[in-house]
């Protein structure tokens, strides 16, 4: 791939993030996970700007192995995340399960569980693997090795579950103001009586 497609697609995916945080914050968290062999398993990952302190968001495939969360930096060591969670490794991590504080670590490829990991996450991703000419479920070690040199993987450790506001689902309160505000707008739309032809 080209660094022309390469940032084309960079564009795309930040697009797509921007959705798929917005539908974890009006908590659709589990509804955008029910199809993972399409769509992907998608968590969100809470890490801390290097430079501003600020918290940041980035949506990201997933896969979990004894109890620890995997993900995987596809477009490698530019992603500013990865740049983020290397200067500061506490992170939280928004699943369908819940919301838990964690510490998060790279996985060097020279270690034996990194290939297995990385395998799983891709596969997890659904769509977005292939998307790169990545067939995770079917490609050889060596074949797998080559074409995902630049990733980087990354396991995080859950340490507690959190709760509160500024997690998964603050936008919720969206959905009955919505429907206070547009149910009369529907209903009076269907008693309006149509005109004869």
């Amino acid at each position: 791939m080209n660094e022309e497609s390469a940032e084309k697609l960079r564009r795309l995916f930040r697009s797509f993030n921007r959705f798929m945080l917005l539908m974890w914050r009006l908590g659709l968290g589990r509804w955008i996970n029910l199809w993972p062999e399409v769509g992907g398993r998608i968590m969100v990952i809470t890490h801390t700007g290097r430079r501003t302190g600020l918290k940041r968001y980035t949506p990201v495939n997933y896969t979990i192995l004894d109890g620890d969360v995997y993900c995987t930096v596809g477009f490698g060591a530019i992603s500013d995340w990865y740049r983020n969670i290397r200067a500061n490794p506490n992170v939280e991590v928004w699943l369908p399960d819940g919301w838990w504080a964690g510490v998060a670590e790279e996985i060097p490829p020279e270690e034996e569980t990194f290939l297995p990991a990385l395998r799983q996450v891709l596969i997890a991703s659904g769509f977005a693997a292939p998307l790169f000419g990545v067939r995770p479920g079917s490609m050889t070690d060596d074949e797998l090795r080559a074409l995902t040199a630049d990733y980087r993987l990354i396991r995080i450790r859950r340490t507690e579950a959190r709760t509160g506001p500024g997690g998964p689902g603050d936008l919720a309160w969206v959905w009955p103001l919505a429907t206070f505000l547009l149910l009369p707008l529907a209903l009076r739309r269907c008693r309006r009586p149509r005109r004869g032809g």
